[in-house]
């Protein structure tokens, strides 16, 4: 069987050729691999790939968007401004001739091992399947610790740019994933999240490395009560609006895996979970309903759009 690529995201296929014992090597080396000692200025060495604004127009927000598993910055971007709103009908409609004022900002991912394909890859961090999260859940942690650390230095250089509460920071499937990681361990303020075709990460490793004293607000023991020790101790980060989406025929990441993710999110109050579920779009956005539907999300959050626009 070869490794097949969805569009934008993650490599799905797994080896026939590789047995139990190749299988079971590839895991402890990528695990052994991903705890090395590694260099975060020569990883961010590889600058983000950026867009926009689009010329005559001021720069007023950044929207920090992470490919997926096994794809690239420029590829991700390139696809999704190929998708096109509703209207205007008649006149281009893709997101940088509606968001004209935005600068668009696309990481790339490091390449890491990869356990289960036994090749390296672009990826955020290392996971054995999509489809059930707990596999070999430990290969997540070494990536997503590195992953996050850049996440937060891409967010630091924009928010010098625009000012924090001007900056988005989403991404779709494993980059969605990275992106809920770095805005737990350190996004307050931001403007919102957007997050396509995604799940929950593992972020309680990542948390007691980068910070440990958030313990208690990302895995509180008891229910959050209004006026509560752990509710005030994230006072920055209440009601950050948060847009999700997933396609009901995603082959990549199933639609009960964005449920949970939803759910999660939801259950810390100072996240407003704007949830989209769509019929068809595969592991993609919809098109064009649910481009619409994102423009006008970050419409109501605050970002200039075309007057004929949404």
């Amino acid at each position: 069987m070869l490794l097949v690529p969805s569009r934008g995201c993650e490599v799905w296929g797994y080896p026939d050729s590789l047995h139990a014992a190749d299988k079971t090597r590839d895991l402890e080396k990528a695990v052994t691999l991903q705890n090395l000692p590694y260099d975060l200025s020569q990883i961010m060495a590889s600058r983000p790939y950026l867009v926009g604004p689009a010329p005559h127009h001021q720069h007023t927000h950044t929207i920090i968007l992470l490919h997926g598993r096994d794809s690239v910055a420029d590829e991700f971007a390139t696809e999704l401004f190929e998708s096109e709103a509703s209207v205007p009908a008649g006149r281009p409609r893709t997101l940088i001739d509606l968001l004209p004022t935005v600068r668009w900002v696309f990481p790339f991912a490091p390449v890491l091992p990869s356990a289960r394909f036994g090749v390296p890859i672009s990826q955020w961090f290392d996971i054995w399947s999509v489809q059930e999260l707990g596999d070999q859940h430990e290969l997540q942690q070494p990536g997503l610790r590195m992953s996050t650390e850049i996440i937060m230095h891409v967010i630091s250089e924009e928010e010098g740019i625009v000012g924090r509460e001007n900056v988005f920071l989403g991404g779709i499937s494993q980059g969605f994933a990275t992106a809920v990681a770095a805005f737990f361990i350190g996004g307050e303020g931001l403007a919102g999240l957007v997050g396509m075709s995604s799940w929950m990460p593992e972020i309680e490793s990542v948390a007691i490395t980068f910070a440990p004293e958030r313990i208690p607000v990302l895995f509180p023991s008891e229910p959050e009560v209004e006026g509560s020790e752990v509710e005030t101790g994230i006072r920055s980060t209440r009601k950050t609006p948060v847009f999700l989406a997933h396609n009901a025929d995603d082959g990549v990441v199933p639609l009960r895996n964005g449920v949970m993710l939803r759910d999660a999110l939801r259950a810390r109050k100072y996240l407003d979970v704007e949830w989209h579920e769509y019929g068809d779009g595969g592991h993609w956005f919809n098109e064009p309903q649910g481009m619409d539907d994102l423009v006008g999300f970050l419409k109501m959050a605050g970002v200039p759009c075309q007057p004929q626009s949404l």
